[in-house]
């Protein structure tokens, strides 16, 4: 369109700058005045004009083009390299014409072709890794179960004591299994997207109160004191109540199982930009080496105190998902003064 318009234009201010030279040069030329004369009144002025104009535009728009035809010809061989899977390939981009907006368009569909392909990717090793870790996780404590099973079915124990201790076992290595495959079953619902949020208006503070509530039999067994500090006493946020309330039981379980040394629990909300929660223990730090991968699946700190403890280590990768569901964020930090999970999430903008 931009050729064709300039091409037009060219032709148009060529055919004005000869009728104006004719008229003011080669009209004192007695012949050539004869044949414009003769022409005149054989075919017309504007018969002329025309068909000289024509002309014009033709030679016009055949040299305007041939660098448009060059472009076009850029783009071409640009488009099959990008279907020969050169994703990287980008068409330069020469101008703010159709072409130009042409080659934009193409960079941006391979930048989001790339994207899709690398996502997939990544999804697919992330199942890949989940089921070699599921595999490893669920082996062991099957193969335990399994080792005492054999001892009891063969008679291989001396006394009805030491059957009841092999049934002990193996019975808890059987719950340990349990448990880690409905940790398994959540942590797929909410990390590939099998799980819809029933988002309502939630009062955190009453949220958190009924929580601390629920845990006073636990805390009180392992000797620990919860402390809640909130301002204020009502602080409404948009959330699944129910999802929600999973984050924070883990990160008060957490707390009551590796920080009852520190005999306190601390849970501060404050209202910010965000509503931050934080839960403070006081026990053991977490080693520096393996802060940055606690929200990972299956990482644990410790793994035979973890084990220990009935951890399956996905408690804080679930945690992480739901919170991201909720367009919310969670951090951890610690060192000699104590371990401190943070949990922002935003705000419904009514506290009082």
């Amino acid at each position: 369109m931009l050729v064709f318009g300039l091409s037009i234009a060219a032709a148009s201010v060529t055919v004005l700058l000869l009728l104006m030279f004719a008229a003011t040069v080669l009209w004192t030329m007695p012949s050539f005045r004869l044949l414009l004369d003769i022409l005149a009144r054989n075919i017309g002025v504007f018969p002329i004009s025309v068909f000289v104009g024509g002309i014009l535009f033709l030679i016009y728009f055949f040299l305007f083009s041939q660098r448009s035809i060059g472009y076009i010809e850029e783009i071409s061989q640009g488009l099959e390299e990008i279907a020969e899977g050169h994703l990287d390939k980008r068409i330069v981009i020469r101008g703010n014409d159709e072409l130009g907006a042409l080659a934009e368009n193409i960079n941006q569909m391979a930048g989001s072709l790339k994207h899709s392909m690398q996502e997939e990717r990544k999804a697919e090793k992330t199942k890949s890794d989940l089921v070699t870790s599921v595999s490893h996780d669920l082996r062991t404590p099957l193969t335990s179960i399994l080792g005492y099973l054999e001892l009891i079915v063969k008679d291989n124990y001396r006394d009805e004591v030491v059957l009841r201790h092999y049934a002990d076992i193996a019975y808890a290595k059987a719950q340990r299994l349990k448990n880690l495959v409905e940790e398994l079953f959540e942590y797929t619902r909410v990390s590939y997207g099998g799980m819809r949020l029933n988002m309502q208006s939630i009062n955190i503070v009453e949220l958190l109160q009924q929580l601390v509530e629920d845990f006073v039999p636990l805390l009180e067994e392992t000797g620990m004191v919860c402390r809640l500090e909130a301002k204020e006493k009502e602080l409404f946020i948009e959330a699944d109540g129910h999802m929600l309330a999973r984050v924070f039981e883990n990160l008060m379980m957490n707390a009551i199982r590796y920080g009852s040394d520190g005999k306190y629990l601390d849970i501060c909300i404050k209202a910010e930009d965000k509503v931050v929660i934080s839960f403070t223990n006081y026990g053991e730090p977490i080693p520096v080496v393996d802060l940055p991968f606690i929200f990972e699946r299956f990482y644990k700190v410790e793994k035979s105190r973890s084990e220990e403890q009935g951890g399956t280590g996905l408690g804080l990768a679930i945690a992480k998902n739901i919170l991201e569901l909720h367009k919310g964020e969670i951090a951890a930090y610690s060192d000699h003064k104590g371990t401190t999970f943070e949990v922002k999430l935003v705000s419904g903008g009514r506290f009082s």
